[in-house]
């Protein structure tokens, strides 16, 4: 997990049958969570939005607040960097 400039960012690996949970988790959350391949950013709380994302790569999770909870979520897609 990086911070910076209001919003902490996390690299990750999801495979298709964690990205419903995923979902579920992050839009427990009140503030906006981003996911992204290279330019492709959707709205992580869209379960359509991150199923159109290449799964078979790294993806960047941007938080615009922070979640004791969600980040203990994350961590266990974490990858080093």
């Amino acid at each position: 997990m990086k911070s910076g400039n209001g919003f902490f960012q996390y690299r990750i690996m999801l495979r298709p049958d964690e990205v419903k949970d995923f979902v579920r988790a992050a839009s427990g959350c009140d503030f906006d969570i981003d996911i992204a391949y290279n330019s492709y950013v959707v709205d992580a709380k869209s379960i359509l939005g991150v199923l159109g994302l290449d799964l078979n790569r790294v993806l960047t999770v941007w938080c615009h607040g922070y979640s004791e909870k969600f980040d203990s979520y994350l961590r266990q897609f974490s990858l080093a960097g």
